[in-house]
């Protein structure tokens, strides 16, 4: 079994979370994202705000896990907010009408909750993602 390939950094306190991901987030990753974010309401963030500058791909298994988060989130009174999505992921969001996740997207990163005010975000990495060739040894 691969190990996915997936970062992920939890900074919470009292009723807040800041997660931040760097990798991919596939079939493969998706189970490590859901557990993380559920791991937040569990312990009592409510308000969850996910920075998503460093992921390089995300599929609809990652698109779901956002989506069943951020139903749990509304459910426990709090919210799903998701920061600098990679160019694909973006694009799901507008063509499935989620588009709500990224409530203030594009505008500065929270600070880390109990920290001083951070500088502005700069602007994230993500250009056009050129088409990657698929070779039969890449498929399983």
């Amino acid at each position: 079994m691969l190990l996915p390939q997936l970062t992920v950094y939890r900074h919470a306190r009292r009723n807040r979370a800041l997660i931040t991901l760097s990798g991919d987030i596939d079939l493969d990753s998706a189970p490590l994202l859901r557990a993380s974010l559920e791991r937040c309401l569990r312990d009592g963030s409510h308000t969850i705000d996910v920075d998503l500058t460093s992921v390089r791909f995300c599929d609809c298994s990652g698109l779901n896990a956002f989506l069943r988060a951020a139903q749990q989130t509304t459910a426990a009174g709090g919210a799903l907010r998701l920061h600098h999505p990679p160019p694909m992921l973006a694009r799901m969001l507008e063509v499935t009408g989620c588009g709500f996740l990224l409530g203030p997207a594009f505008g500065p990163l929270p600070s880390p909750p109990g920290d001083a005010p951070a500088a502005p975000a700069p602007a994230p990495p993500h250009g056009p993602v050129p088409p990657a060739p698929v070779l039969l040894d890449d498929v399983r």
